[in-house]
């Protein structure tokens, strides 16, 4: 039976390390304006254009230029950068249904 208990307590420890540990990461000044771009022609009638956004990367701002992805269910709802007490947050775009 200890060894059962002894078990369980690693496999909780462990799901706590591998699934806990999103740690969120605020950066400490504000993302510059996005950048203009030329947005291409579809590929297809399914897809649905994502706008560039800047991501921090090595201490500084790097832009990740627009693209195209095959449409999913629902709407996609763009990431934006959220102000918070301790600096600024990314928050990924995704699905809504």
């Amino acid at each position: 039976m200890r060894n059962i208990a002894v078990f369980v307590c690693v496999v909780l420890v462990l799901s706590f390390f591998l699934f806990g540990c999103a740690a969120t990461v605020y950066v400490p000044e504000s993302p510059p304006p996005p950048k203009a771009e030329v947005k291409p022609p579809a590929p297809g009638p399914h897809a649905v254009w994502i706008d560039g956004h800047w991501k921090w990367s090595h201490d500084r701002y790097v832009w990740v230029p627009g693209h195209w992805v095959k449409k999913s269910h629902g709407q996609w709802v763009p990431g934006h950068w959220d102000k918070r007490p301790h600096g600024w947050v990314w928050m990924e775009g995704h699905w809504r249904r």
